[in-house]
């Protein structure tokens, strides 16, 4: 540790934290190399303010004069004369080496019931192949078609830097260059009490979480990644979560309108099922442009109109998926003091005057973290909003069974590769519901979209039943 023990002392009692180093005294040189280690990358100036205004204070929730729908550009069809252009001028920047992909993916697998990185999750239905796979198949895909390298940025965390680089070490890292893939870890924010007051998870350890998806901003620039980016002639880049194995990361449409455009930062919206979705919204707040997150549309009364047809008429849900120009990855960061925050009332489990951890039965303390999309309101151009729909392109895995889970995810790949087979010709078994009846995979490597399986599918051998899973290669069986 850099500081000695006074002067972390020194510095938690200026700050009202000193209780953190109650059991310093009892902690090995492990222990306190740790704790000291935490307390050094705290920046107390911003702890200072959220805990004053978000848990010292209950701030009032915004209010906007008027809140209107965002425009969007129609699903992308190549008989329309602006998609044609924009596919074009998507190819192109690929072609260029102008795109690099952005992947965020600190988060780990409990909610799935599995032990490991979300990334490492085996999604394949057959082949049990992970997240991480058929994102690395979509870049290989994408790097065989244009000729290029595209660099993987993968942002991830405290809690899984270690074990995902492990796994992409252990998978030889998907056939791809090692020198293609730059891990970068983003920061961490204390978790606070109910009293504002730092939370220690163990004797040795402060309990932290990871500052959320927008803490992507400030990590790009401070790990170096803006730099890598800049060297490799890369300006714009590809963001997506890793929990959905359908994402179009590479799509020369999204890539192009926001080249055409000359967008800072461009989204992809999915229509809303009905109003309630757990997705936040794409709006214009008096003319700015915010997604308003799911668990504040009760503050917004008027994002849950419905139509005459009784669908939402604020219907841009928010999945996730943007396009975003370095340029203003840096110029944002420059000013990020003025980023959004939120905060989160969490049960979180901590060490008791006795030095035994807690484990509390209600909420008990706050988490803060920055969302990627508040970043939208600094944009300096019209919307480019993007509509896509669901089926073979948004498939998140949040949980293991119900809406946007891993048996969802099974049947999407389901209904989605099984309409391909039988575009092309092959009986594809059904049940008594219409519903494919057999597992199919289908390697992203070997086909990225429809139009690609169709121009191969001539060369497959398909087996006369069972499941059907067709290699990166073309082999089936």
């Amino acid at each position: 540790m850099s500081l000695s023990i006074e002067e972390l002392r020194r510095g938690l009692a200026e700050h009202g934290q000193e209780h953190v180093l109650a059991f310093w005294d009892s902690l090995d040189e492990q222990g306190r190399t740790n704790l000291a280690g935490q307390i050094e990358t705290i920046d107390f100036q911003l702890m200072e303010r959220l805990i004053a205004e978000w848990v010292l204070d209950e701030p009032p929730a915004e209010r906007f004069r008027e809140i209107t729908p965002v425009p969007t550009i129609p699903k992308a069809d190549s008989s329309r004369a602006d998609a044609r252009e924009a596919w074009e001028a998507g190819e192109e920047a690929l072609r260029a080496g102008r795109v690099g992909l952005l992947l965020v993916a600190g988060g780990q697998g409990t909610r799935l019931g599995f032990d490991g990185p979300k990334g490492a999750y085996p999604i394949g239905p057959v082949t049990k192949r992970s997240l991480f796979a058929y994102h690395a198949d979509k870049l290989h895909n994408a790097q065989d078609r244009y000729g290029c390298t595209l660099p993987w940025y993968i942002m991830v965390s405290d809690t899984n830097e270690t074990e995902t680089k492990t796994f992409f070490r252990e998978n030889g890292h998907f056939g791809l260059k090692e020198s293609q893939i730059k891990f970068f870890r983003q920061r961490m924010a204390p978790c606070v009490d109910e009293r504002g007051k730092f939370m220690l998870e163990e004797p040795g350890s402060l309990a932290m979480n990871p500052n959320g998806h927008g803490g992507v901003i400030p990590a790009i620039v401070e790990n170096g990644i803006a730099r890598d980016a800049n060297e490799r002639g890369v300006d714009t880049l590809s963001y997506f979560q890793v929990d959905n194995w359908a994402i179009k990361s590479i799509d020369p449409y999204f890539i192009g309108y926001h080249v055409l455009r000359g967008g800072d930062m461009s989204s992809k919206i999915h229509r809303k099922n009905e109003p309630r979705e757990a997705v936040g919204v794409h709006c214009l707040c008096d003319g700015e442009y915010r997604v308003i997150e799911y668990s504040e549309l009760d503050i917004y009364p008027q994002l849950l109109e419905t139509d005459k047809d009784g669908l939402p008429r604020y219907y841009a849900g928010n999945p996730a998926m943007h396009v975003i120009s370095l340029g203003f990855i840096e110029r944002v960061n420059d000013h990020f003091v003025d980023f959004p925050w939120h905060r989160a009332h969490k049960k979180i489990a901590y060490v008791g005057a006795d030095g035994r951890v807690v484990k509390p039965d209600k909420p008990n303390g706050y988490k803060f973290e920055t969302f990627v999309f508040d970043a939208l309101r600094f944009i300096r151009h019209d919307p480019i909003a993007l509509e896509i729909g669901r089926l073979g392109e948004y498939t998140p895995i949040k949980s293991f069974e119900g809406d946007n889970s891993v048996v969802a995810a099974w049947s999407s790949m389901r209904e989605y590769w099984g309409g391909w087979l039988e575009a092309a010709g092959h009986s594809v078994p059904r049940d008594a519901q219409g519903k494919v009846a057999i597992e199919i995979e289908i390697s992203p490597r070997f086909a990225f979209s429809k139009d690609e399986f169709l121009s191969k599918a001539s060369q497959l051998s398909l087996p006369d039943s069972g499941n059907v899973i067709i290699a990166g290669d073309g082999a089936a069986r």
